[in-house]
């Protein structure tokens, strides 16, 4: 009810998600808090847990909900997700455990110079175990993708093998177009890594040797390493090459046993391609490792063991005490990241889990009457010339929009593939099992070829001329089978035929003229009822019409979908007494607070637009108060 656009009919439009200072009527406003926006990143939401919270968010409560239950379950697999989920959340326990469980994962791979205690163990072979086992990349990274240059439909993953997240801080030297370290920054990494080896039980007299060497190696392989935004920019990404031609070229790897390793059972050879995306810095890597095994002072591959054990620290980060962990960045509450942790590894149990939790037919029909009433309402734009208006709706009328699920949902098959680990009290060892998981999982979309859904997804993808909607989208309380039709199409509607305008027509603006007749009516009121003069605003930018349109576009269509749904089923229920429409735009009030990535272009309340709609029209109550300066005309 506070929500209720109906209820003050005066001052509804002017909530705002960013304070609720100055909530009042126009005239006792002397500057409307949506012009005081701050930069992106710097909001303050007061209201957002109140009112409503951001799509990710609420995905991850629900699932935080749905490991929190204690039901009983016959699946193995969701029986060990729960496990790891509660020993994540035991930080006591953690705490007890302290350096212990690190130090003997140290020894089992072979220990390190650092300790006295090192079997001086082959590089090529501890690297191979690190990938495989613990999902560590110290000195390239291993992804598993398609490659975007190919033209054929058929699903063809690669091995794709990447630059790697570098420890030491760089930066960026745009001119000289290469990365560099800088002396000022060096100073405190040095004193963290010292730290973290004296964690570790290391002897002051030989710390500083060991994390000497760790940073020049570290600095020599940042110099080649470079920015996504300058890589696409190069075209150095999703560069072929068979793994006989990547040895040729970067020889101190063995790369077909290592990647053999990584990813068995899996039937490699040195005919087969990867996808290289900075060969510059993996010709580089190379020489580097050949210049520091050709030194005379340096016994045999230490100073690369301790890099990757350094790196596997880092890996392992989230499993340790405070003390490693206090001086991360922890900007999110425990449990939050207990269940990105959970998903990291047992995505297919979770994803199993929401299937079978959501409604589907409830769900693809909303998304099918709402992708229909987007494409009737394109058919009515005005567009910039025949061709254009050819090109845009043969594009949206070739698509197919269906709910997004897993391939390989089976419960049993997802019990197979989590058997072969053993989850217990133990979150250090539990997280060692979860990111052998998290390679198994490439391994898997390698093997069959195959394609996992996003569980983590909250918006639409396109992938060739199907429109997947991800099962994320369709948790309480933004949807539920139980809502009235009103409340679903009024949240979850309007969410997704954004979601649809912004995906499939991100140069509307020059496309249609409508775009900039409709913003500047919006606009128009808006300025009218808070009082202030056209000419004391400057005109909105091409982003904020833009933005205008899509959010007041996605109302109409929202709208019209549920008046087809209420023709197909008439039996659709209310709330407090409310009619449909108003319960519809009451549902439609409550989710204005949404993150969006596009929101920072909208320059009012989007609760305002419900004013603009029902200005002059049969489909709703007036929403007209004595402070109006006009009588609205619909836009």
């Amino acid at each position: 009810m506070s929500a209720d656009p109906f209820a003050r009919p005066c001052d509804y439009y002017l909530f705002t998600c960013h304070s609720d200072a100055n909530r009042g009527r126009p005239s006792e406003l002397h500057e409307h808090p949506q012009n005081k926006r701050q930069s992106p990143g710097q909001m303050d939401h007061p209201l957002r847990e109140e009112i409503f919270t951001d799509r990710k968010s609420l995905l991850l409560q629900y699932l935080r909900d749905t490991l929190d239950s204690n039901g009983s379950s016959s699946s193995s697999a969701e029986q060990k997700a729960k496990m790891f989920y509660q020993s994540c959340l035991d930080t006591r326990s953690i705490e007890t455990a302290g350096a212990e469980p690190f130090l003997t994962l140290i020894q089992n791979l072979g220990g390190w110079a650092v300790s006295g205690q090192w079997n001086q163990s082959d590089f090529n072979s501890t690297l191979g175990l690190l990938m495989r086992n613990y999902g560590t990349f110290p000195f390239f990274n291993l992804l598993v993708g398609k490659d975007p240059n190919e033209t054929t439909r058929g699903i063809q993953n690669y091995i794709q093998i990447d630059q790697p997240e570098l420890l030491i801080p760089i930066e960026w030297n745009s001119q000289m177009e290469k990365s560099q370290v800088k002396t000022q920054t060096l100073r405190p990494f040095l004193a963290l890594c010292q730290r973290y080896l004296a964690l570790l039980g290391a002897a002051p007299s030989s710390s500083l040797y060991h994390v000497g060497n760790f940073i020049s190696l570290s600095s020599e392989l940042a110099v080649a390493a470079a920015p996504l935004q300058y890589r696409v920019a190069k075209r150095q990404l999703y560069q072929r090459l068979t793994i006989r031609s990547l040895q040729s070229q970067a020889p101190m790897i063995d790369w077909l046993s290592c990647l053999q390793t990584a990813f068995d059972p899996v039937p490699l050879t040195e005919d087969d391609a990867v996808l290289v995306h900075n060969l510059q810095y993996i010709i580089q890597m190379s020489r580097t490792i050949g210049k520091w095994l050709n030194k005379t002072d340096h016994s045999k591959s230490g100073p690369f063991q301790t890099f990757m054990l350094l790196n596997l620290l880092h890996s392992m980060m989230p499993a340790l005490d405070s003390r490693f962990t206090e001086t991360m960045e922890q900007l999110e509450p425990r449990w939050k990241s207990c269940v990105l942790e959970t998903e990291r590894g047992f995505d297919s149990v979770l994803t199993h889990l929401l299937n079978e939790r959501t409604a589907h037919a409830q769900a693809t029909e909303v998304i099918e009457n709402v992708f229909s009433s987007v494409k009737s309402a394109l058919r009515g734009l005005q567009w910039a010339n025949q061709q254009t208006r050819k090109t845009v709706l043969e594009k949206v009328q070739s698509l197919t929009p269906r709910l997004w699920t897993s391939q390989n949902s089976d419960g049993a098959e997802i019990d197979l593939f989590v058997s072969e680990i053993t989850v217990g009290t133990n979150f250090f060892w539990n997280y060692a099992q979860l990111l052998s998981l998290w390679q198994k999982r490439r391994i898997k979309l390698l093997a069959e070829q195959s394609e996992a859904a996003d569980i983590l997804s909250v918006r639409p993808v396109l992938r060739g001329n199907e429109l997947f909607f991800p099962l994320g989208m369709f948790v309480p309380p933004l949807f539920h089978p139980t809502y009235p039709r009103a409340y679903s199409y009024g949240v979850i509607g309007f969410l997704i035929a954004k979601d649809i305008l912004h995906l499939l027509l991100p140069d509307i603006h020059a496309q249609s003229k409508n775009v900039h007749v409709v913003a500047d009516c919006v606009w128009t009121h808006y300025l009218s009822v808070t009082n202030r003069s056209i000419a004391g605003n400057t005109s909105l930018s091409t982003a904020q019409q833009q933005e205008v349109w899509v959010q007041y576009s996605a109302l109409q269509v929202a709208l019209q979908a549920y008046h087809q749904s209420l023709k197909d089923n008439s039996s659709d229920t209310s709330l407090s007494g409310f009619s449909h429409t108003r319960l519809f735009l009451t549902a439609f009030s409550q989710i204005i607070c949404d993150s969006d990535p596009h929101q920072d272009f909208m320059p009012l309340e989007p609760s305002f637009l419900v004013k603009v709609l029902c200005a002059n029209s049969p489909l709703c109550d007036h929403l007209h108060c004595p402070g109006d300066k006009h009588h609205f005309k619909t836009c």
